[in-house]
């Protein structure tokens, strides 16, 4: 290919080549959009476009909490007759449910960034304006992508007795959400919250369990916010662990174990003498320990506050 050929070609061009030479075997990791970015020195946008190249010649497929992985179909032609491994939809009818769905497939495969109105069309075989008939654009898309993540795990009928038992089920409900689809700690905000009926239905079930335990509004609505933002204050890691392990290939532990020589010589002169006795007898800390740690001790805040 020369200078003129577009920068997303030559990506497709040098990814087919590894998937087709035997490089790349099916089920394997193909470069994520980030790793694309630092290998050639393209915007995401390109990059992106490149990984959608790829799964139109349903070389490559998207796999929730993985990303893309060679398919081990037989390579399409490129160009006329490269088809997307996703049914075509007719235009008459696509519907609002359809696109929110496939939004949530791609971010929940690639994060938010690989999400675009032209990115959901390629997924349709769509014309990207025939979405516009569904939803007005991003914004309101990312409302009904956080309400159908909320709709898809509803609260239960009956809580359990006891305001702290109640709390601690509606946290332990969102951390569950916010793991499965990892984007929307980047989506929901406490001080313009999005006004989704599912999602506002936790924070009315919060306030119930508060309720008669002679607190007043100012203190129950701080409370029921400070536990939903540690909540999801912790979970925005998630997106970002998951993007670092399928970057490098390694969980955290090997990350943490492959720069054991590092911390030795950081340690060594002794400036830091509490991180040091800390690693001759490591603590778990992860996004799980941080969790549970940090509920229960707001849950003892609440305790305390009630108490008085």
């Amino acid at each position: 290919m020369d200078d003129l050929t577009p920068p997303y070609l030559r990506i497709v061009a040098e990814l087919r080549r590894r998937i087709t030479e035997g490089e790349l075997s099916p089920g394997d990791r193909v470069p994520s959009t980030r790793q694309i970015v630092r290998e050639w020195g393209v915007a995401m946008a390109t990059a992106s476009r490149a990984l959608t190249a790829l799964r139109q010649e349903s070389l490559v497929r998207a796999v929730p909490g993985v990303g893309m992985v060679v398919t081990g179909a037989e390579p399409a032609t490129p160009g006329r007759g490269a088809r997307s491994d996703v049914r075509r939809v007719p235009m008459q009818g696509l519907s609002r449910d359809q696109v929110v769905r496939a939004a949530m497939g791609i971010a929940d495969a690639e994060g938010l960034p690989a999400l675009s109105m032209r990115r959901i069309a390629t997924e349709l075989d769509v014309p990207t304006m025939s979405l516009y008939r569904q939803v007005r654009g991003k914004e309101q898309l990312l409302l009904l992508m956080a309400d159908a993540a909320f709709a898809a795990h509803r609260l239960p009928h009956t809580l359990p007795p006891g305001w702290r038992a109640q709390l601690e089920t509606l946290c332990r409900l969102q951390w569950s959400i916010y793991r499965r689809h990892p984007w929307l700690a980047q989506v929901i905000s406490l001080t313009r919250p999005l006004m989704a009926p599912h999602a506002v239905a936790h924070t009315e079930s919060a306030l119930r369990a508060l309720a008669g335990h002679g607190l007043d509004q100012h203190t129950q609505l701080h409370l029921v916010a400070t536990l939903a933002n540690h909540v999801r204050g912790t979970a925005v890691n998630l997106e970002r662990e998951a993007e670092a392990e399928q970057d490098t290939g390694l969980t955290d532990d090997e990350w943490m174990t492959a720069q054991a020589d590092v911390l030795s010589g950081l340690f060594a002169a002794g400036e830091f003498p509490h991180l040091s006795r800390l690693t001759r007898s490591p603590v778990d800390l992860n996004v799980e320990s941080l969790f549970e740690f940090g509920l229960q001790r707001l849950l003892d805040g609440v305790a305390a506050l009630i108490g008085r």
